[in-house]
């Protein structure tokens, strides 16, 4: 894999990838930004709860579940102090779907989480990562 990032001026840089894909980065105006663009660690975010959950609607849908929508959602809490590094991550899976069976969502996350996730095997290394899920029946 290979990626970059191209500076535009003050704090804002454009990502690229070997893909092709590009992406805007950039800082709060207080260290010199203009807010037009996503911050380093919010993209370390996006990678993070994207990995997951690829692996787990991939593997949801294998088990023929019936999922109408599904989110990841990540919080964390940051280091006061430079390097301002996560101290705490929760990784919140909401699966909406038509009678969704709870152990197949547990398998999923846990199968995403021990094997198949790159991203979370390697932020789990520096930080704990706590999983939690709900169930939404759908209408």
């Amino acid at each position: 894999m290979g990626t970059k990032v191209t500076w535009n001026g003050d704090m804002a840089f454009t990502g690229s990838a070997d893909t092709g894909f590009e992406v805007d980065l950039d800082a709060h105006p207080n260290v010199g930004g203009n807010n037009s663009g996503f911050r380093p660690m919010e993209l370390l975010g996006v990678g993070l709860v994207g990995c997951t959950a690829m692996d787990v609607i991939s593997i949801l849908k294998k088990k023929r579940q019936d999922v109408t929508d599904f989110e990841v959602r990540l919080h964390t809490t940051s280091a006061d102090e430079h390097p301002h590094v996560w101290t705490s991550v929760k990784l919140e899976y909401v699966v909406t779907g038509n009678d969704i069976d709870p152990k197949a969502v547990e398998r999923a996350i846990q199968l995403s989480a021990d094997r198949y996730c790159p991203a979370q095997n390697m932020i789990n290394k520096a930080v704990e990562i706590e999983t939690v899920y709900q169930i939404i029946e759908a209408k």
